[in-house]
């Protein structure tokens, strides 16, 4: 069914491209705050791969760019060396990024200017925010400036689970920049020294609890999957491996209390209380990389955005898999599209398509996934020489972006921080153990269908 969708989702987006040349009008996870700063193949980003269409007027235009990073530290430097290298190609364009926080902050603040008539031009926000953008008035629908500026030939070399998260009411939203899915990362010498083959990871949910409990001993856990923050998306990787994702496209229903996934949540319970294998109780979603990298755990889920900060960072030989199946693989995508903003001029909105254009060419987003472990959301980027070459040395850079054929869009809906709230409290209070998964998830099915009700009517 989701292989369905996807396809769906795709035939549509071209349908809408073909429908702009007629003139109609036409989602946390995933962040790192570490990153390989000579991880590319020349240190520069490189122009856009369409020079003709990057003709510019006289007019001076100046863009505010919303980015979900603290002040300072590695990833700066790679967004200046970036926004340095559009500005050299397009003097007229001056592009300010203003480091906005994490990506909570960042959808604060933006609200905030929206609702003071100071919009961003351009942000980078999470994908699952979609709908909050939209009931907010918010964003620009992109289809007409992707229609006279690559149409469907641009659409098609995105990757379809990350378009899932930027497509709604036969509109483009978003397009996709620093995505990620959930992996399993893995510590190759405490799998020897456990008896198991280092380069064979746990592919079915039994293998999972069984390597995890051979995997634990005094001081050492076998497996962590973070629970507080993102519990919703280590969520989804279950119920999308039992049954189908929690939420309909249109973000108006979800399904949180079906059979699947209340089998799915007990599995993640029972890691803890029954095998014994994994913390009880909260478990941090900061923390679970470190414990990793200073060998408290010997398996962990997280996002691909962490790759970078774990291939800098880890003492030992480590693997990166695809998540273990149930009934089918699957994980949720994660991270970040850009979005371009109401409420501006035209030359703004002109300047901050091709700004955007700029930021997801092939080359530049490559080298983009290179230094900081996102995936490249486009087919092309794995076709550069410098991810070619970064590949071939480093071949686990490769495994989120082959699990995207098992991939879906993260929970994302209308009310969403009001219904991804309930979600997340249900799962943590099965996972603390004060609450059976059943119950737990039929007051969070009862309580996100009223939150939803609104747009039911």
């Amino acid at each position: 069914m989701r292989s369905m969708m996807k396809s769906l989702l795709l035939i549509g987006a071209c349908s809408m491209v073909m429908a702009g040349c007629s003139g109609n009008n036409g989602g946390a996870p995933g962040a790192t705050n570490s990153t390989n700063t000579n991880g590319n193949a020349n240190g520069k980003s490189q122009a856009t791969e369409s020079p003709a269409n990057n003709k510019t007027s006289d007019e001076k235009v100046e863009l505010n760019f919303y980015y979900p990073v603290a002040v300072g530290g590695p990833i700066t430097k790679v967004v200046e060396s970036m926004t340095n290298a559009f500005m050299d190609e397009n003097p007229n364009i001056t592009v300010k990024p203003i480091y906005t926080g994490s990506y909570a902050d960042t959808m604060i603040k933006t609200q905030a200017a929206v609702q003071g008539g100071s919009p961003p031009d351009v942000a980078v926000l999470l994908s699952t925010e979609l709908f909050t953008l939209l009931d907010m008035n918010a964003i620009e629908p992109l289809d007409e400036m992707i229609a006279a500026d690559g149409g469907d030939e641009y659409v098609n070399d995105f990757y379809p689970a990350f378009m899932e998260n930027t497509i709604t009411d036969d509109k483009i939203w978003g397009i996709p920049f620093q995505r990620s899915t959930i992996v399993l990362y893995y510590n190759k010498e405490m799998f020897k020294e456990a008896g198991l083959d280092p380069e064979k990871a746990p592919g079915t949910w039994d293998e999972l609890a069984e390597y995890a409990t051979k995997l634990t001993k005094d001081g050492q856990w076998g497996l962590e999957i973070p629970s507080t923050g993102f519990q919703y998306w280590m969520f989804q990787t279950l119920a999308l491996q039992n049954g189908d994702n929690v939420m309909s496209q249109d973000g108006k229903k979800v399904f949180f209390d079906t059979p699947e996934n209340v089998e799915a949540l007990q599995y993640w319970a029972d890691l803890a209380k029954v095998n014994k294998a994994m913390p009880e109780g909260a478990i941090e979603w900061g923390t679970v990389p470190s414990d990793f990298i200073e060998g408290k755990t010997a398996m962990m889920y997280h996002t691909t955005g962490n790759l970078t900060n774990v291939k800098n960072n880890a003492k030992f030989d480590f693997g990166v898999s695809m998540l273990p199946k149930n009934k089918q693989y699957g994980t949720p995508t994660g991270g970040g599209n850009f979005y371009i903003f109401k409420g501006i001029d035209k030359a703004k909105q002109e300047a901050a398509w091709k700004f955007v254009k700029f930021m997801t060419s092939s080359e530049n987003i490559a080298n983009w996934s290179i230094e900081t472990g996102y995936v490249a959301p486009r087919k092309s980027a794995y076709e550069t020489e410098a991810m070619k070459a970064y590949t071939a040395e480093f071949p686990s850079a490769l495994v989120a972006r082959d699990q995207l054929e098992y991939a879906s869009a993260e929970l994302s809906t209308h009310n969403n921080g009001k219904v991804t709230k309930i979600f997340n409290d249900a799962i943590q209070s099965v996972l603390t153990g004060s609450a059976d998964p059943a119950a737990a998830l039929k007051k969070a099915q009862e309580e996100a269908d009223k939150a939803l009700e609104p747009f039911n009517k």
